[in-house]
Parts: C-alpha cells; structure tokens; sequence
C-alpha cells in the first residue's frame, strides 16, 4: 500500500485555499507579526494544562525550580525535542516535589520494615540497617533519575520514529515540490498527513511559527533544525535553509534527498535481514540443539551417574522450566523489537 495521498486531491485544496499561500521571499516585514487567524467554525483553542499534583509541585517548588532551571538548558532542549508541553522550571519542580515525597515514603518503609517488622523478626542489625539505607536512598534517587531522563528519552524516541519515515516523507515532499507548491504550504500539507507519525508533528509546529507567530518561512524551519531530536531531519532542514538562501533551487535538491534517503533505507533494510539471518541461525543452536544434547547429557548422567541423582534432577527442572522458556522469550523480544522498529 502507498504511503502517498492522493496528490491531485491535495493540489486541489491548495488551489482552493490561494489567501493561505505566504511567499517565501520577498515577502514584506509588515506582512509579518501578530495578526488574526481564522479558525475552522466550532474549533475550540486546547489550552496546555498542568495536572494536579504538577501544578501543585509548581505552586510549592516554584521559586526554587525557577532558579535552579535557569542554568539547565539541556532540559529545555530536552522537552522541546520530546514535545512535552510544560516550561523546564515547571517540570523541574515537578521532579523535585516527586523526589521529595518518595524520600518521605523511603523513610517510612525503613521505619515501618526495617526497625519495626524486622525488630519483631529478631533478624540481625545489619540486615536492617542495609534495609533502611536502600528504602532510604534508592527510591528518590530512582525517582529523580528517571524523571529527569525522561525527556531526553522521549526525544530519542520522537528521533527513531522520524528516521524511520524519513524516506517516505521526502517522496511527499518531492511530489508536492513538482508540482511547483510554495515550501511553506508543503510543510503543511505534511502536517496534516498523520502516516508520516512524528515528521508530521514536526511540520506542523513550522506552519504554527508562520501562520501563528508570525515568523517568515526560513526562520520557522531553523527553528525546526534547532528542536529537532533526529539528525537527519536537521541536516534536511539545514540543506533547505542553505540551498534558498544561496539562490538555489529547492526542487532538485528535494528529489536528491528523496533518492538518497531511499537509497539508505534500502540499505538498512538489507542490513536488518542479514541480521535476523543471523538470530535465526543463533536461534536454532542456542535456543533448539544446546538445550536438548544439555537434557540429555544430565539425564543420562542422573540415570547412569554414581552421584547425587536428585541434584541433577534438580538441574534438569531448572533447565526445562527456567533456560530454555528464558532464552526463548528473550530471542522473541529482540526479534519483535527489531520488527516494531522497521515498521512504517
């Protein structure tokens, strides 16, 4: 099935709607700036909200998280990459409050397991001790670890869906720039084709620059450069950048891209099937033969053996009901997972 629209269908909303077309260049400054956007009858704004202990934390931390993430521009960057709809000293403050309320947890667990459930157990102090310490100190530091890397690894995420669809994204791109379509109503028309997942978004946040706060063309698609978690969606935009302002022309340069990204996903496809070759072969030696000459080796051993024969008894049940089940599901998630991830 082709990811493609329906081109003809999408030219002809672009011909019906000629009063949203903004030149590119040349393009006065008065042009630019606050103005009114007409919205489609009955769209109602989608306010950004806080949730309640979110707005909560920031109501508690606010001042301390303002001046603590004034300093931390990676977390910025971070939640602009990963699209996460709160300020960095509003989120901050949420990590802070989390990691807060955790330690107190920390702290009764310690008391309530540690001193009290154990004292009555009669086990050793040291046990309870160690108890109290990891109750104590790994559960905020988990909190505020896991926390804190969470935009950067919704970013990576966002990153991973963009090169994937990359390729046939530029094909859109490059059909709509045939057919000799302003850049900005491309990156539109991209917006609004939700198959192309996470690119799309990114398109849509350039048309929100331009239609909404008023900046020209270039400026909103380096500032998609700048916010972009993928690579190769920058480099993308840098080009486009480049090859305009040095009076280039943006429609072989798109059709270059398209064919290079094509290229490269066809490599990483075959790549992908050399190494699923590859399980399979390790499948069928690990998961299939070594398990079963292993049954048999301990089952003749336990049936011929001078030994312990319960001990190898033993063996044999946490071999068939822990290793072999184990190593099976662990190749099937390591299969899904590369599977999930070529997936268009």
């Amino acid at each position: 099935m082709s990811l493609l629209p329906d081109v003809s269908d999408v030219f002809k909303r672009v011909e019906g709607k000629k009063s949203d077309i903004v030149k590119t260049m040349g393009a006065h400054k008065a042009d630019f700036g606050p103005h009114v956007v007409r919205m489609r009858k009955g769209a109602i704004p989608d306010y950004v909200k806080l949730t309640p202990f979110q707005d909560l934390s920031w109501r508690v931390m606010g001042r301390y998280a303002t001046e603590k993430a004034a300093n931390n521009q990676l977390l910025e960057e971070n939640l602009m990459k990963a699209h996460m709809k709160i300020r960095a000293e509003e989120y901050y403050s949420y990590i802070v409050m989390a990691t807060i309320i955790m330690a107190i947890v920390g702290v009764a667990i310690a008391v309530g397991v540690g001193v009290v459930l154990l004292g009555l157990l009669g086990t050793s102090i040291m046990l309870r001790v160690i108890i109290c310490i990891v109750a104590i100190a790994v559960l905020p530091m988990m909190t505020y670890v896991m926390l804190s890397g969470s935009p950067a690894s919704k970013a990576k995420g966002r990153g991973r869906d963009i090169d994937k669809r990359i390729a046939a994204a530029m094909s859109f791109i490059s059909a709509m720039a045939s057919a000799d379509v302003n850049i900005d109503v491309i990156f539109k028309e991209l917006s609004r084709q939700k198959v192309y997942g996470e690119i799309s978004a990114e398109a849509a946040w350039i048309t929100r620059d331009t239609e909404l706060l008023g900046s020209d063309i270039l400026t909103a698609i380096k500032k998609a450069a700048r916010r972009s978690p993928s690579s190769k969606f920058q480099e993308f935009l840098q080009g486009v950048i480049t090859t305009s302002t040095s009076g280039g022309q943006l429609k072989p340069y798109f059709l270059l891209k398209a064919e290079e990204f094509q290229k490269e996903n066809k490599l990483a496809m075959k790549s992908q099937m050399e190494t699923l070759g590859m399980l399979a072969e390790s499948f069928v030696t690990v998961v299939v033969a070594f398990p079963l000459f292993l049954v048999l080796i301990m089952a003749i051993m336990a049936i011929v053996g001078g030994g312990d024969s319960g001990m190898m008894v033993t063996l044999l049940y946490l071999v068939v009901g822990l290793m072999i089940p184990i190593s099976q599901f662990g190749f099937i998630f390591v299969i899904w997972n590369m599977s999930k991830e070529s997936a268009m």
